[in-house]
């Protein structure tokens, strides 16, 4: 069967459900919910694949340019030129090296992660009081226990702000992640965009998805960064 057949045999389907294509069909929503639990898992995946990705890669620059000053604006406009290219345009850039598929699409949306996590991490440990770091000095604390037993926890607000906003914007440009083969609810999507209750029920998903993981991330900090809340 042809996409072209398929399509028109999906948007039969629900025409018979609606009365017109243009309607909001709460009774079709309740009957055809879970066809997009697929999509939305494939979403999710996409979406924290390449923000542990980002993250990893952000923090051991954010660590290098801590230590090395010099590197900071480099870096920053290295991940700035990534973060600028459009997403559709990287896509197709990357089409012919890593070809159709999930991890096509990671490399893109991760590459989006960099800047806004790099910038809140440097943020974050530039940051912190030189107080703390003399105490830490008159501890007797070497450059590493300062950075994980003193910096890193002080930074911790700014790094999960970066971690936030990353997150719930790479849930938005993973819907974009069907034209790298990738599928997400951008695929469900555009199998009839001009179907109201399907552009409803797949955008009211990425929606959802992306307060959930910010309430989630939200939540991580409030138990990790208690003394921020309290004082």
């Amino acid at each position: 069967m042809t996409l072209g057949v398929l399509a028109q045999v999906v948007i039969r389907e629900r025409t018979q459900t609606c009365e017109s294509r243009n309607d909001f069909c709460p009774d079709w929503i309740a009957h055809h919910y879970d066809e997009y639990l697929s999509p939305l898992w494939t979403h999710l995946q996409l979406v924290l694949v390449s923000v542990a990705l980002g993250f990893v890669i952000a923090f051991a620059l954010a660590v290098v340019a801590h230590r090395r000053r010099w590197l900071v604006g480099p870096i920053t406009g290295f991940t700035g030129i990534l973060y600028t290219i459009p997403s559709i345009a990287l896509f197709t850039i990357l089409l012919p090296i890593t070809g159709f598929g999930f991890w096509t699409a990671i490399i893109a949306l991760t590459s989006y992660t960099l800047l806004i996590i790099f910038r809140n991490i440097v943020t974050g440990l530039d940051n912190v009081p030189e107080e703390a770091r003399d105490a830490a000095r008159g501890m007797g604390l070497t450059e590493r226990q300062r950075l994980w037993k003193v910096e890193v926890p002080l930074a911790l607000p700014e790094i999960f702000a970066g971690l936030r906003i990353a997150t719930t914007t790479t849930v938005g440009l993973a819907a974009l992640a069907f034209f790298a083969g990738a599928g997400g609810l951008g695929a469900q999507l555009m199998t009839d965009i001009n179907f109201k209750s399907n552009i409803v029920l797949a955008g009211g998903l990425c929606v959802l998805l992306a307060v959930a993981l910010d309430l989630i991330l939200l939540v991580a900090e409030r138990l990790t960064v208690r003394w921020e809340f309290e004082g």
